[in-house]
This record gives C-alpha cells, sequence and structure tokens, in this order.
C-alpha cells in the first residue's frame, strides 16, 4: 500500500519535471502528470531499464538512476504523444 503511494506521488513528480521539460506544463493538469510519469516508468522500466542495467519506480527502485530512467521515459512518452497531438516534437 505504501508502495503504491509513494509510486503515485513519485510518478506525479517525474511526469511534472517531464512536462517541464517538453514546455508541456501548461497546458496539461495534476492528473495527466501522474499518468505520464507512471506510464513512463513503465515503459522506461520495460525497454530502457535493461539496457542501462537499472530498476524502476515501479519496481520499488528509488535510486538516482531508476528515478532518471524513468525521467527519460516520461520525456520520450511525451515526445511521442506532442507528435501525434500537433505533427512535431518540440
Amino acid at each position: 500500500m505504501i508502495n503504491l503511494i509513494l509510486i503515485l506521488i513519485v510518478g506525479g513528480l517525474i511526469g511534472w519535471i517531464a512536462s517541464i521539460v517538453m514546455r508541456t506544463n501548461a497546458q496539461q493538469g495534476v492528473l495527466l502528470n501522474i499518468i505520464v510519469g507512471i506510464v513512463g516508468a513503465l515503459l522506461a522500466g520495460f525497454l530502457l531499464a535493461p539496457l542501462f542495467g537499472t530498476g524502476n519506480i515501479t519496481q520499488g527502485d528509488f535510486s538516482l538512476p531508476a528515478l532518471l530512467v524513468s525521467l527519460l521515459g516520461s520525456v520520450i512518452l511525451l515526445a511521442i504523444v506532442n507528435l501525434f497531438r500537433r505533427g512535431a516534437v518540440r
């Protein structure tokens, strides 16, 4: 139960930071930041974590490399969403 709450909080922070990096912060709310952070962390856990040899936040690993991989996954997810939404990545 505590792990789920931590994943929601950290996922929201990662989604918020990713939205600032991609300059979409004004377009999305807190709920979308949480969704982007968690889905980006899941994608990063499946695709990027084995490449870098780290864990991810959905596995309960809250180390700096795991947070950076989750952030990278969220930024990539936002880039894909922006590509389909506007036709160009910012």
